[in-house]
């Protein structure tokens, strides 16, 4: 397995294995992999001559300070996961520096409203500094096919909003959330939760899973204050936003239309611990 820290030898490595027949795919992560993660790569793999896995956490995109400095570094563990798919995937881990050179700022981006609902209102400059890391990892691996999961269903419209306006050469393939057997959606940062809180934190997606049902003949709004009140007194379990949106425009859904297509979100905290959730309705 081939693991790169800078870009221009990755850049070397991928010219030389490369001809104007290949195709690259590209999963981008902050690593922390899990099942989720591989799910992409597999995909990866079977579409694509040639696979890249980046992991880089990436600073530009953390509005908590106390969230980039907790969040795990588990390349070690990341690579040996890499393995079991497959020997001949190229991992791409760079340092801040090698992305950045000389200082990490986030480049600003309009995404055309996209970036101001939901994790852009709690979450100041994140999408400035997603579109940030995407551009320049973009530029330097050049993939015809990028692998995105639907968790993160925002971002996946957001970078969909960046190719489109940059004119990129590259395809995004949005792939299914992978869960947990309680129904919770994998992420890195479940690694941060102890089994007790995973327990309580299958409360989310039954919380999704109920709105789903209700949507049918109940208002967005009527659904939302239901969801407050099933958590208002949760013991471990706050709640930080709960929309039901237009899943093109991400608008919040005032009153439903039958030529338009709904997502709920949450985003919640388990003991500080922020974790996000998303459903089709």
């Amino acid at each position: 397995m081939k693991i790169f820290e800078k870009q221009a030898e990755l850049k070397s490595f991928l010219k030389s294995v490369s001809n104007k027949n290949s195709t690259l795919g590209f999963v981008p992560t902050m690593g922390a992999l899990h099942d989720g993660h591989l799910s992409l790569l597999t995909q990866s793999i079977e579409n694509n001559s040639i696979s890249v896995i980046s992991i880089f956490v990436n600073p530009t995109q953390f509005n908590n300070t106390e969230d980039l400095e907790k969040y795990p570094r588990t390349l070690e563990n990341d690579v040996a996961k890499i393995k079991t798919i497959s020997d001949s995937i190229i991992v791409y881990a760079p340092t801040v520096k090698d992305i950045y050179e000389e200082k990490a700022i986030s480049e600003h981006f309009d995404f055309d409203g996209l970036e101001m609902q939901m994790e852009g209102e709690f979450r100041p400059g994140h999408y400035d500094g997603v579109g940030t890391v995407v551009k320049r990892l973009f530029e330097i691996i050049k993939p015809t096919n990028a692998y995105f999961g639907e968790k993160d269903f925002q971002q996946l419209q957001i970078v969909k909003k960046l190719v489109e306006k940059l004119q990129l050469n590259v395809n995004i393939i949005e792939c299914p959330i992978y869960r947990e057997k309680n129904g919770l959606a994998m992420s890195s940062r479940n690694e941060r939760l102890t089994e007790n809180e995973k327990m309580e934190a299958a409360l989310i997606y039954k919380i999704l899973k109920a709105s789903q049902s209700k949507f049918k003949s109940n208002s967005a709004t009527a659904i939302s204050n239901w969801v407050k009140r099933s958590l208002q007194n949760h013991k471990c379990i706050k709640l930080e936003y709960f929309q039901i949106a237009d899943e093109s425009s991400l608008q919040p859904c005032i009153r439903k239309s039958k030529t338009k297509k709904y997502r709920a979100f949450i985003a919640v905290f388990i003991n500080n611990i922020r974790l996000i959730d998303t459903i089709s309705l």
